[in-house]
């Protein structure tokens, strides 16, 4: 129907023409038209449709390269397409159309639709990461610009997936970067917020000063990544990491200070706990100073003030503390046994206080130092003076043993007999003793001697020959006691002998707990006074064993705790 219909259009066209030629010949007939005329009007209508004829073919020539050249476009857009995103497989298959252009026009142009669409999709992800990545790089390099999309180049001919994992990849490294950042920013922030409240600072002020966002929340600081902005964190920290060491060394400084101070002037600790705050950071490191305002200026002022205080009446109780110094001293030296002039001592220190000649600080100074020194002294001589407090203690014992094993009544069932007859048990564990005791502490003496290179006193006299001659004393001691009891075996021998020969003496029976000393408090030795080991009581006992040797007759006395030929006396 369709290829008839241009034919049969052309027929009747024909039969019009002749129809429209016949009824003009019919009017030229009548208006007398010569026959040159008629044919020249003819060839004008001739040469008019022949015209028309050729424009419209020309139209048509120019319809058909129109359609040509706009589906070489569509296939080329189609190619250009394709080669930009560049993955075939996921794209909608394209094969080259056969037809008709119109044919082809039809078949192409929903291919090229769905191109365009799945460009502009790629071109819009391409667009979002590049806005992205600069508003990233933006925050970086602290430009505050705000990102549009006109201002980024999208490169169409390259819009692969590889390209696209490629942009991806260096947003995630710039995002990783800038995270690293924003760690480091808050990070910062916060250790500067730690320094601030320990410091009493004002930290919104100190964040607004780096970069106004830095006072909001946390949230707002992902513009605060710029490497101007990590500097100025980076350089405010630090300036806050060193007045926070200084400020700590200030007050480890002052607190020593008072230590001192309240050391020389003996303040009790009820007013010292004013100040624990102070004190306690002498022993603590930087990193353990975390409390609230501890390190304020407020504190260090007041601390300041206090030190200022205590150095005012320091000054007004220097003599006091000098003459407690001097106390102590002479107290030190007593206690170990040290010779010491303390009145000579006493006037020369207070004559220079009076003079004014002398830096009382420095004369405080000077005796804590001495009183170190003898006190150290004092430590050396510790071990030795224990053994000599144990050798005095078992003098002593041996001294009361003596007078107890003279008492005759010591068996006899007074008050107190038994405690006597136990302390008298204990006694002689100890008194057993005293010989090994004195070798060991000769042996130490001597061994303190060599070391120092000096003698050792005690109570002004040299140790080594006190102990040398207790031990002579002592050995003399024994031997008297010995000829004691051989006279006495003598004496009782010739009596049994004059009793032989002579007959026993009636004698009388003394009242019970009667003694024939005569001395009624002789039960209790303890009631005397007891010598302890000195130069004077060693003496004491050369006279006394001399004046024996001038006695022919020895008074007969109750040895009957005293055990028979004992060795060790």
């Amino acid at each position: 129907m369709a290829s008839s219909s241009p034919l049969s259009l052309s027929k009747a066209s024909t039969t019009t023409c002749y129809s429209l030629l016949r009824q003009l010949q019919e009017i030229w007939d009548e208006i007398g038209e010569s026959g040159t005329e008629r044919d020249k009007m003819l060839y004008q209508l001739e040469q008019e449709c022949l015209g028309i004829y050729k424009r419209k073919v020309d139209e048509t020539r120019k319809q058909k390269a129109d359609l040509n050249q706009s589906l070489a476009k569509v296939e080329a857009e189609i190619v250009q397409i394709i080669a930009a995103l560049g993955d075939g497989d996921s794209l909608p298959r394209y094969e080259p159309p056969t037809g008709t252009l119109k044919q082809k026009m039809s078949t192409i142009s929903p291919v090229l639709k769905k191109l365009r669409l799945i460009k502009q999709n790629r071109i819009n992800e391409f667009l979002e990461l590049e806005m992205q990545i600069a508003q990233i790089r933006n925050d970086i390099s602290d430009n505050n610009q705000s990102v549009s999309p006109g201002g980024l180049h999208i490169d169409e001919s390259n819009l692969t997936i590889k390209s696209l994992g490629e942009l991806k990849f260096r947003f995630k490294e710039l995002v990783s970067e800038k995270n690293l950042r924003l760690q480091k920013v808050n990070s910062c922030a916060l250790e500067i917020h730690e320094l601030s409240v320990i410091m009493s600072l004002n930290f919104k002020m100190i964040m607004a000063e780096i970069h106004p966002k830095l006072v909001d929340a946390p949230d707002s600081r992902s513009s605060c990544v710029g490497n101007e902005t990590l500097t100025r964190l980076t350089s405010k920290l630090n300036t806050l990491r060193e007045d926070k060491h200084q400020r700590l060394q200030k007050l480890k400084e002052l607190g020593t200070m008072l230590t001192v101070l309240w050391n020389i002037m003996d303040t009790p600790p009820e007013e010292r706990k004013e100040f624990d705050h102070v004190t306690c950071f002498l022993s603590s490191s930087e990193d353990e100073v975390l409390s609230d305002g501890c390190l304020a200026s407020s504190v260090i002022e007041q601390t300041e003030a206090e030190v200022e205080r205590l150095k005012a009446l320091k000054s007004s109780k220097m003599k006091e503390l000098i003459i407690k110094r001097q106390d102590e001293l002479e107290e030190i030296y007593r206690m170990v046994h040290i010779d010491l002039d303390s009145e000579n001592e006493r006037k020369i220190l207070i004559s220079l206080i009076d003079s004014g000649n002398v830096n009382l600080s420095d004369l405080l100074s000077r005796m804590d130092e001495k009183i170190a020194t003898v006190r150290e002294v004092a430590q050396n001589r510790k071990d030795i003076l224990d053994k000599v407090e144990k050798w005095e203690h078992a003098a002593v014992e041996e001294s009361w043993l003596d007078d107890y094993e003279q008492d005759q009544n010591r068996y006899s069932a007074v008050k107190g007999a038994h405690k006597n007859l136990k302390r008298a048990e204990k006694a002689r564990l100890i008194v057993n003793k005293i010989p090994s005791l004195v070798e060991n502490l000769i042996l130490k003496v001597k061994a303190w001697e060599m070391e120092k290179g000096m003698p050792f006193l005690y109570n002004k006299a040299s140790l080594l020959q006190t102990l040398e001659e207790f031990n002579v004393s002592r050995r003399e001691k024994e031997e008297g006691k010995r000829k004691s009891r051989e006279q006495k075996r003598l004496q009782e021998q010739l009596a049994m002998e004059q009793e032989a020969i002579y007959g026993s003496k009636p004698t009388m029976k003394k009242p019970l707990n009667q003694s024939t000393s005569g001395n009624t408090n002789y039960g209790t030795p303890t009631n005397r006074r007891i010598m302890t080991p000195s130069r004077h009581a060693i003496s004491g006992g050369k006279e006394r064993k001399d004046s024996g040797k001038f006695g022919n007759v020895v008074p007969v006395v109750n040895y009957v705790a005293l055990p028979k030929d004992d060795p060790k006396g």
